[in-house]
């Protein structure tokens, strides 16, 4: 059902509860969410959208507590989102929960052979509407908004549901409906868990060059400075900047005197609490055992196995491409590592086992071969002779 309606703007507590009170006996709901994160570490939520059959609302979190809205994510429907992990992640934070059920239109989308669309691009094609594309450099927090802000927030929601009905329509066809919904009930269990701050140390550039004792140290100060500014709520950066953190990598400092020497450190770092902090975390980094590195998983496979690996990763992007899935939802590189290492994992289990989990099982216990085809165009996996 496509709706033309203008959205009721909610920016008090009796406003949300009728929203609220209206939401509890619906199947599925849209939603969408405004933020901003460029000076704080938790994104800092300026809006909120969602539609329902018969109903459009724009909710001002500056003005009110989004809590009440942790009823209707705790209930029995189902929330439609459009590449929604980010959206699940500010939701929990404003509200204290996330949804129950899940369908995101984007993981849909890629299961019925569009890739990774745009929320635009599947309007287009599926409602047959053009969504403004709006001013991406809009800021959300002012007030009021106008008019065209208010047109472009509400269109992210207002023919979700529509959309979400035709692709669901499209993966039955498919047989393909369990699939997306399985990888929307694993985003949502992912975006619950906290990223463990040991990790920050990943995104670092030049993080796989790595070794020895400067492993250590990137883990423990990445994880330091991941921690600090979730507690002051100011995006890393501002905590230690991507030089600095380069500068003590490469030469730990011991001291006060060798950290104020150090690229990059301004007067912030060097104040006593600051400093003693960074400094037992270089120390904590610099002997940390092998076994207390937490790696990437590609890291823990063995070097000797990288030949069949990039075999076998090309032969899952060619299987995507017959499939017509978007190549990240039916196996990631670390789907790749896992089953190699402990023959577990997504791909030793449910429609990706039956899948490529299985042939790719065969070739590693010898029971299939690799052979190229089509003048080496296409990798083919084959019973072993």
């Amino acid at each position: 059902m496509l709706w033309a309606m203008e959205p009721i703007w909610i920016d008090t507590d009796a406003a949300l509860n009728t929203v609220v009170a209206s939401l509890r006996s619906a199947a599925e709901y849209a939603l969408d969410t405004e933020f901003h994160g460029e000076k704080t570490y938790f994104p800092k939520l300026a809006l909120v959208q969602i539609a329902w059959e018969g109903g459009l609302a724009l909710i001002d979190p500056l003005a009110i507590s989004m809590e009440p809205l942790a009823e209707i994510l705790d209930g029995p429907a189902t929330m439609v989102v459009h590449a929604g992990d980010q959206d699940l992640a500010i939701l929990g934070r404003a509200t204290g929960s996330t949804p129950t059920l899940m369908f995101d239109t984007q993981i849909a989308a890629g299961f019925c052979g569009m890739g990774t669309p745009s929320l635009l691009h599947l309007a287009e094609r599926l409602a047959d509407v053009e969504i403004s594309k709006g001013d991406r450099l809009t800021d959300w927090t002012k007030r009021p908004l106008t008019d065209n802000q208010r047109t472009y927030a509400a269109g992210d929601v207002l023919h979700l549901l529509h959309i979400a009905n035709r692709l669901r329509d499209d993966l039955t066809k498919r047989d393909r409906l369990a699939w997306a919904e399985l990888e929307c009930e694993e985003r949502l269990l992912r975006n619950r868990a906290w990223p463990d701050p040991r990790t920050a140390w990943w995104k670092l550039k030049g993080h796989r060059q790595l070794r020895g004792k400067s492993r250590g140290v990137a883990q423990e100060v990445a994880a330091w400075r991941e921690m600090r500014g979730a507690e002051l709520d100011q995006p890393t950066r501002f905590i230690l900047s991507d030089l600095a953190m380069a500068g003590v990598i490469s030469r730990p400092p011991r001291t006060r005197d060798e950290l104020a020497a150090v690229r990059g450190i301004d007067g912030r770092v060097l104040k006593d609490t600051v400093a003693n902090g960074l400094l037992a975390a270089i120390e904590l980094g610099a002997s940390l055992k092998t076994e207390d590195l937490v790696l990437p998983a590609r890291d823990e496979t063995d070097r000797t196995l990288a030949p069949a690996v990039s075999v076998i990763a090309a032969w899952l992007n060619q299987r995507a491409s017959e499939l017509k899935i978007e190549s990240s939802l039916l196996a990631s590189r670390s789907d790749l590592t896992e089953l190699i290492n402990s023959g577990g994992g997504r791909l030793a289990d449910g429609w990706r086992k039956e899948t490529v989990g299985e042939p790719i099982r065969q070739l590693l216990h010898g029971e299939a071969v690799v052979r190229l085809t089509d003048g080496g165009r296409r990798v083919d996996l084959q019973p072993a002779p």
